[in-house]
């Protein structure tokens, strides 16, 4: 009698305990992290550099879609509701080809699986990628390497065209996710530009050399 008069709460108690939440289901909202060259210029013309972007890696702690926030005491946050459409590093390698493919340097802009092989050949890692609030601003940047095919260069060896750490800053127009986000791919989009800016010199100055043995 007292065992099922025990049973008997115990089914009362389980009866007012639910596995599934009482919030609402929240469906994860999702932003796009492609910015663009705001001109587009035309590719060279036969006789141009073909470059081949190899890979953009995700530096440690960047591998997650997770909106990514840095706090007053430099605290990491990932969003759990709001995040990337694609992996950071993904997206911003994407962002990559098709900045350089605007940039009017290169005759062609080519992926692994080409027929095309590349003059030169790029990769490199998304070390940031990151909004801080307490400063107003939302942060980018790209360690990137380019080299010169060992195929097709004069020499018969890789050589090292350039090594550019390029970053990137925006300002936050406030700090919700949509707008942390928005800042975030200007800031990569900054960085972009700042690579094409280190980039040009150095290429210019590996093809004087070219022409100069």
């Amino acid at each position: 009698m007292i065992r099922r008069h025990a049973l008997r709460l115990a089914g009362l108690a389980l009866g007012g305990c639910s596995v599934l939440p009482d919030r609402p289901y929240q469906e994860s909202r999702r932003y796009a992290l492609a910015p663009r060259r705001p001109q587009r210029n035309p590719p060279r013309g036969r006789g141009g550099p073909v470059l081949l972007v190899r890979s953009l890696r995700a530096a440690p702690g960047l591998d997650q879609r997770g909106l990514r926030s840095i706090g007053a005491e430099g605290q990491v946050s990932l969003a759990y509701w709001d995040e990337w459409a694609a992996p950071p590093a993904d997206a911003a390698e994407a962002a990559l080809r098709g900045w350089m493919a605007d940039s009017g340097i290169f005759a062609a802009v080519v992926a692994p699986g080409s027929r095309l092989s590349g003059d030169v050949v790029m990769e490199g890692e998304l070390v940031r990628l990151e909004a801080v609030p307490a400063e107003g601003v939302a942060r980018a940047a790209l360690s990137v390497l380019a080299l010169s095919d060992v195929a097709r260069d004069p020499v018969g060896q890789a050589r090292i065209l350039a090594q550019v750490l390029a970053e990137g800053s925006a300002p936050l127009a406030g700090d919700s996710p949509a707008a942390m986000a928005a800042a975030m791919e200007a800031a990569l989009g900054e960085a972009l530009a700042s690579l094409e800016r280190s980039l040009r010199p150095a290429l210019a100055a590996a093809r004087a050399g070219v022409r100069g043995r």
